[in-house]
């Protein structure tokens, strides 16, 4: 049996590496380097490189699974606890494949999002800023966006979500065990990732507790359902 399983495994990984591009295919750029040692180095928080796109096909993943539904966009080879924040592991990944998708795993000592569509996210942050709540950075690709809290356990996510009458069936919660793919990578849905709302610089910046910058996830949550609850057509803003 072990054989077997041995055999199988190989042949997914040969199949894995005839799929990923090589640098000569597709030529080098820094860009992806230069953020993902930002957010090991400067920001501290683990990454690691998102499988890619096929050397052969462009729109499909270069995982082994035909139907992928986030092409390119998840880890595959190495897995999410290989996330790093050591620079000369993510130097060696982004040499080798420099146009990795950068995926930062969320949780622990990283930050923690919540997501939903990016024409509803748009709106909320309109709501949000009024409401004057303090907002952390918000990652952007063509079609969700995702607001950065606090680190929160599957637990803790759990009593929130239970607590509610109502949570719109469009967000989805990137906590402990989870990632989340960070800019300037290539979305899965195209276009590419973005800062909607950059991580600053100053003392209210990424370096530090994320607890002592970020919001907490039950008031992003909260905050949102609110949003929804009061938005015309009984919440349809959020619930798509």
């Amino acid at each position: 049996m072990r054989e077997i399983l041995g055999r199988r495994l190989q042949r997914l990984r040969d199949r894995f590496q005839s799929l990923r591009p090589t640098p000569r295919q597709t030529g080098a750029t820094p860009a992806l380097l230069d953020a993902a040692l930002t957010c090991a180095t400067a920001w501290q928080w683990p990454v690691l490189p998102g499988v890619g796109r096929s050397a052969t096909d462009g729109s499909r993943c270069a995982c082994p699974d035909p139907d992928c539904v986030v092409p390119g966009a998840h880890p595959f080879d190495p897995g999410l606890l290989a996330a790093t924040t050591d620079p000369r592991m993510v130097t060696w990944w982004w040499t080798n494949r420099p146009t990795a998708p950068v995926l930062m795993a969320t949780g622990g000592t990283a930050p923690c999002a919540v997501s939903l569509p990016a024409g509803a996210a748009a709106r909320a942050l309109v709501r949000l800023d009024e409401q004057g709540m303090r907002l952390g950075p918000v990652v952007a690709t063509p079609t969700r966006w995702s607001l950065l809290v606090a680190p929160y356990s599957l637990e803790r996510l759990g009593e929130l979500l239970y607590a509610k009458d109502h949570v719109p069936s469009s967000l989805r919660f990137h906590g402990e065990g989870g990632y989340l793919l960070l800019p300037p990578s290539a979305a899965s849905s195209g276009g590419q990732v973005r800062w909607e709302r950059e991580p600053s610089s100053g003392p209210a910046g990424p370096v530090g507790t994320p607890e002592l910058w970020l919001p907490q996830v039950e008031a992003v949550v909260d905050a949102l359902v609110e949003a929804s609850s009061g938005a015309p057509g009984g919440g349809s803003r959020l619930a798509y």
